[in-house]
């Protein structure tokens, strides 16, 4: 039996007549979600999106990074540092939400590694900044140390920071998870309150409320996707992907 894919639940208050959605209501798991897309540098945003999901010239400039051969890169740089680059601030977002755009969780043991070089005869002796030289990490075991020309391969483990605060906090991520979270179409984040739902309802000049439809959806990381593409060219992103309403 396959494993269930990882998907966020959420609930949409739709318009019918409009065909809109006027605002979503959701946990702590989606918001999570949405503030770990402002982490994610260019180069992975790029690579998740299809071809025709980028605006501009960013996909020609990372389809170039792509083809360029290793002859003509620096032999110590590795090109996935660009086209796969890792995002730093997920503050221990939870796994399934970052598997849906598949992101390495930040928050897990990753290896990294070290010069070791401690010919002293030659001095090439780099471990731990000796003779004046800093030392040199990097996530890539084949790269070479800038100041022995040795493989920089012994490796070592890096732990995030962020990874003893979640466990300290037993929650992780980025906000309270005891809180309801009305989100807007133009993904606008707020806590969610009677109130302020009833002041969205003015705010869209809501006359006709039987038009109004509650709407259970499930982000996964179909959606997930079409999320991130749409909040790049769209304020209609809930309604662009849970409603397939594209913006005039």
């Amino acid at each position: 039996m396959e494993n269930p894919k990882p998907s966020i639940c959420l609930k949409l208050l739709v318009d019918t007549k409009r065909q809109r959605v006027l605002f979503a209501e959701a946990g702590k798991d989606f918001v999570d979600f949405l503030f770990t897309l402002l982490s994610l540098p260019i180069g992975t945003v790029i690579g998740l999106l299809p071809k025709d999901g980028m605006v501009g010239s960013l996909g020609k400039l990372y389809g170039s990074v792509k083809s360029l051969s290793s002859t003509y890169m620096q032999p110590y740089f590795n090109k996935e540092s660009l086209l796969k680059p890792k995002a730093t601030a997920t503050i221990g977002v939870g796994a399934d939400v970052l598997h849906m755009l598949m992101i390495d969780d930040s928050t897990a043991e990753k290896s990294f590694y070290y010069c070791d070089c401690r010919s002293r005869g030659q001095q090439r002796y780099c471990y731990n900044g000796s003779s004046g030289n800093p030392t040199v990490v990097t996530d890539n075991p084949e790269a070479i140390c800038p100041h022995c020309i040795s493989s920089i391969n012994t490796k070592a483990t890096f732990v995030h920071g962020s990874a003893a605060e979640s466990r300290t906090s037993g929650e992780g991520g980025y906000v309270k998870g005891v809180v309801t979270y009305m989100i807007m179409d133009d993904l606008e984040v707020q806590p969610m309150s009677t109130i302020s739902g009833i002041t969205m309802l003015n705010r869209f000049n809501v006359r006709d409320v039987g038009a109004l439809e509650e709407k259970v959806v499930h982000l996964t990381m179909e959606e997930g996707l079409k999320l991130l593409r749409a909040s790049l060219h769209s304020n209609l992103v809930l309604t662009t992907v849970f409603l397939g309403t594209k913006e005039a």
